[in-house]
């Protein structure tokens, strides 16, 4: 089986994406084991495989958080009151509800289409993209089982959540081959000789 992954051919040239706005929430008790700049670039790069060439305007929100706080959105909003290691709430793509009892919505989660009331941006406002939370504790414990840098397993887990907020998944055998392919291609742009590190 061949899959077929359209990456952008400057992906490693230009990491940037100048029209791209970037929120970064680092919680105080992991203030000093990450920087921002390092999150930043990750998620650039993230971006740049996950975006389409003419899309690259957008906002997006990444926090990097403890156990409970995940472990709290993870109930409310997937039905799953358990300790994960990344959430993406998708601006465009309705995530999947997991609980056993029906969504509080009982239509999923994620955003409602509706043709009849769109939402309209503020001049000059970028589109949503979304929003990654990543539990630090678990990228530290998943790191040491998988016996590679913290550093690698956070980029991961921001790659990953990022393609879920551009609607790939990893329910079925061809879609996991497809994400796995794209988060190796962009942990080999992220970790190339000359990329930033914390």
């Amino acid at each position: 089986m061949q899959i077929s992954v359209g990456i952008r051919d400057d992906i490693l040239t230009n990491p940037q994406l100048p029209d791209t706005r970037i929120d970064i929430a680092i919680d105080e008790r992991f203030e000093g084991l990450i920087s921002e700049r390092w999150l930043q670039m990750v998620m650039e790069h993230a971006l740049r495989i996950a975006l389409p060439r003419e899309q690259t305007a957008v906002q997006v929100s990444l926090m990097v958080t403890d156990d409970e706080t995940v472990k709290a959105l993870n109930a409310e909003y997937r039905g799953l009151n358990e300790i994960t290691d990344v959430l993406s709430f998708s601006a465009t793509h309705p995530g999947h509800w997991e609980g056993v009892a029906e969504s509080p919505d009982c239509q999923g989660v994620g955003p409602k289409e509706s043709s009849d009331d769109p939402f309209i941006l503020p001049p000059g406002e970028l589109p949503p993209l979304g929003e990654i939370v990543v539990s630090y504790p678990q990228t530290q414990k998943q790191a040491i089982t998988a016996n590679h840098p913290v550093e690698r397993e956070l980029a991961l887990l921001i790659v990953h959540g990022v393609l879920h907020l551009m609607g790939h998944d990893h329910l079925e055998p061809d879609d996991q081959t497809l994400m796995q392919t794209q988060e190796g291609i962009a942990l080999d742009a992220i970790f190339s000789p000359g990329a930033e590190m914390r």
